[in-house]
């Protein structure tokens, strides 16, 4: 694979990526900012995600109907989201359309409006938001779970805030933290396509070139620390229990990262993996079962996620860890190692017909790693992970003291305790 990926760095600190995809009509253009609700205080809580929200209210130069209008007219494939390290907005357009597309972006980033009457507006459809992840059973136990797994830590709040933040997020609040974490520096402009790099670079300068902003330098990412607790929260209205099972894993930046992908993959990746094959086509016992990483800069979860009708709960959290326990004691299998792989070099080559996802991996490997990452590097990576990689990578977490229950449901005579878990 050859890339044709160019990169420049303005005085300012902002950067610009194109990746050149031969024989497309299309770009994917996005702007993506260094920040989200991790780098929120106490009071923030959901600030980065109602920002976000707000940017689509309204510029100095275009209102909000405009924004609407213009976003159809380039084929109405305007994306935005805050997680917890980065906030994204892209769009893709016909290449012919680069230009509009990008003055509509950069636009709204550069020059929100604030109205009051805007916000307060947007407040009333957050708080709906919130309304609607409590009535989602599986988001609301992930949200309940990562308050208790990172206790008194940004990472343990939920990104969209809560009644109480959003309801406080005045035109002042708010455009004092755009101003502060929206400067060039913070942004990583990205394009993926039938793109012609100085094109961008050009249009970049216009919008953002003569700012100098704050430097980016200035994030401050205090390392949380994690708890393993058992929760379990009873809701006799639901229909189902949901169940999370955790453990500590590697970060976004561990050289350990490949072989955790790997293991994730064979203990709940897919419908081949050991937790599908056990709980779901052996026994018909739930519906919903997977197992995945979920990784910040310097920390990570590794989760196995359940919903089962209450009288299974029991039997599958026993084969959940009767899983996690064979890999801790035994080394996974070649053939087993190998259809992983195969999984997971797949996936890669498969993004690479999608400029969304090239667009999206340029800008995500900017911000935490610094560098470009090519699909060859992690194909490589990938192949060199070995059974005894996977052995070791399992026995250093999966460990009686460090793993984590979350339950939610109609629970009554669910009862866990710390021996239970005993690796």
């Amino acid at each position: 694979m050859i890339d044709q990926i160019k990169t420049t760095r303005l005085p300012n600190g902002l950067t610009i990526l194109t990746e050149h995809m031969p024989g497309l009509r299309s770009v994917t253009l996005g702007i993506w900012v260094r920040r989200g609700s991790r780098d929120e205080s106490g009071p923030e809580n959901g600030l980065c995600h109602f920002i976000e929200h707000a940017l689509f209210k309204g510029t100095i130069n275009r209102t909000a109907q405009q924004i609407a209008v213009e976003s159809d007219r380039l084929g109405g494939h305007l994306d935005a989201y805050t997680s917890h390290e980065i906030t994204g907005f892209s769009m893709k357009v016909v290449d012919t359309a680069l230009p509009a597309a990008f003055d509509l972006i950069a636009d709204m980033l550069a020059n929100p409006r604030f109205a009051e009457d805007d916000l307060k507006r947007e407040q009333s459809v957050i708080i709906e938001e919130m309304k609607m992840i409590e009535d989602t059973p599986d988001e609301l136990l992930g949200e309940l779970f990562n308050a208790a797994y990172f206790p008194d830590h940004s990472l343990g709040r939920p990104i969209e805030g809560t009644v109480e933040t959003v309801s406080g997020f005045d035109r002042e609040r708010t455009a004092s933290f755009h101003s502060l974490n929206y400067s060039p520096a913070n942004l990583v402009i990205a394009a993926a396509g039938n793109i012609n790099h100085d094109t961008l670079v050009e249009l970049a300068f216009k919008f953002f070139g003569q700012s100098n902003g704050h430097s980016a330098d200035g994030r401050s990412l205090s390392s949380p620390g994690t708890a393993a607790p058992i929760l379990i929260e009873r809701k006799s209205e639901l229909e189902q229990a949901h169940l999370i099972l955790a453990a500590p894993w590697p970060s976004a930046k561990s050289e350990d990262r490949y072989i955790a992908s790997m293991l994730a993959t064979v203990l709940g990746g897919g419908t081949s993996s050991r937790l599908w094959q056990s709980i779901r086509e052996e026994r018909g016992l739930a519906y919903a079962i997977g197992a995945g990483g979920n990784t910040f800069t310097d920390v990570g979860v590794f989760t196995i996620y359940a919903g089962a009708s209450p009288a299974h709960i029991d039997e599958v959290l026993d084969l959940s860890l009767k899983e996690v326990r064979r890999v801790v004691r035994e080394p996974v299998a070649e053939d087993e190692l190998q259809l992983a792989k195969q999984q997971v070099v797949s996936s890669v080559l498969l993004s690479l017909e999608s400029s969304s996802a090239r667009a999206g991996a340029l800008a995500r490997q900017e911000i935490i790693h610094g560098r470009r990452i090519a699909p060859d590097e992690i194909i490589q990576r990938v192949e060199a992970v070995t059974s005894e990689d996977m052995l070791r990578l399992a026995q250093a977490h999966f460990t009686t003291d460090t793993l984590a229950i979350g339950a939610l449901g109609n629970l009554n005579g669910f009862v866990v305790d710390r021996s239970r878990l005993e690796i």
